[in-house]
């Protein structure tokens, strides 16, 4: 049986954007975040900013203030205070705790090697490991045949079945750190997120992240997942693919470039004068239904203003 989530949330509508501060922003981070503020903005809701500073082998110095700096030279302001994840550790710890004592979780010993070896879906093998061993371990989350079912508002509707396609998953890393997943899941629910408005790459998160909100009792937000831009070699942009820094001294042209890849309207020069200008009337014209249904961009399918973020 599908297990499709529907939660009480606050009336209105609470959405986010959550960088990880491993680099300054890049025409690939700036599409998410623009799509979430419009979303949010046209529903008259709230927009939240989350550095999800978790992982510091991959952080760069100064990278969560250049990220700041950068939405704000393109006037996409946030509300409330900035959530730092680095300063919510222990609760992580806490729920993976909980999630042990009931025997949800367990620990892990398994290698890659161990993993490759079943296509990438956990085998099962540590499940009897209730207690930390010596060893470096991971802690892992126990799944079973539930059917995570979704409909994304841009992508269409999805089930997964979680012991089949996905399996146990990591939820503490071996460096005693808390796992993506767990940490979004618990942020997402303690912020009153209600709307998530994300790049496709993360789509395979969401399964796991309404499985971990369905253990931890928690609400499921709405998703949508935009797609994402690729370079000629059909790699998303990203840090690691040698994406360029957005110039701040060029917002207004970033963002009229970041609607041109979302599909929306233009705005007329008189409203082209500053980035506060062009999102006043990209809000007032906002339609996610014009968002491509694909899982992303690239080459002669990007529009003409796009594509020299691509090269």
């Amino acid at each position: 049986m599908a297990q499709s989530r529907s939660s009480h949330f606050p009336a209105h509508y609470v959405g986010r954007f959550a960088p990880s501060p491993t680099g300054p922003l890049h025409f690939g981070s700036l599409l998410a975040a623009l799509a979430s503020f419009l979303d949010a903005r046209a529903n008259n809701g709230q927009w939240l900013v989350r550095i999800e500073d978790i992982d510091p082998p991959r952080e760069t110095p100064g990278a969560a203030t250049a990220i700041l700096r950068c939405l704000q030279a393109h006037a996409l302001m946030w509300d409330g205070d900035v959530l730092y994840q680095s300063t919510r550790t222990e609760i992580y710890r806490q729920a993976c705790a909980q999630l042990l004592e009931q025997r949800r979780a367990f620990y892990c010993t398994c290698s890659r090697l161990d993993l490759a070896n079943n296509n990438g879906v956990y085998s099962g093998r540590c499940r009897h490991c209730l207690e930390r061993p010596r060893q470096l371990c991971t802690i892992r989350l126990c799944t079973d045949a539930l059917d995570i079912h979704f409909d994304d508002a841009i992508q269409a509707s999805f089930t997964v079945n979680m012991a089949r396609d996905i399996g146990d998953f990591v939820i503490y890393r071996k460096e005693n750190l808390p796992a993506y997943q767990l940490a979004v899941a618990i942020d997402d629910a303690a912020q009153n997120i209600t709307h998530i408005v994300r790049g496709f790459d993360l789509l395979d998160s969401t399964p796991r992240q309404i499985f971990l909100q369905h253990c931890l009792h928690l609400p499921t937000p709405h998703y949508a997942h935009i797609p994402v831009i690729a370079n000629s070699q059909r790699q998303k942009l990203s840090k690691q693919t040698f994406a360029r820094a957005l110039n701040n001294a060029n917002a207004v042209d970033n963002l009229l470039a970041a609607l041109e890849f979302l599909r929306q309207p233009l705005p007329p020069k008189p409203h082209t004068k500053s980035a506060t200008n062009v999102l006043d009337w990209a809000i007032a014209h906002w339609d996610m239904a014009l968002i491509p249904r694909r899982d992303e961009l690239y080459g002669d399918a990007l529009p003409p203003r796009c594509r020299h973020f691509a090269t």
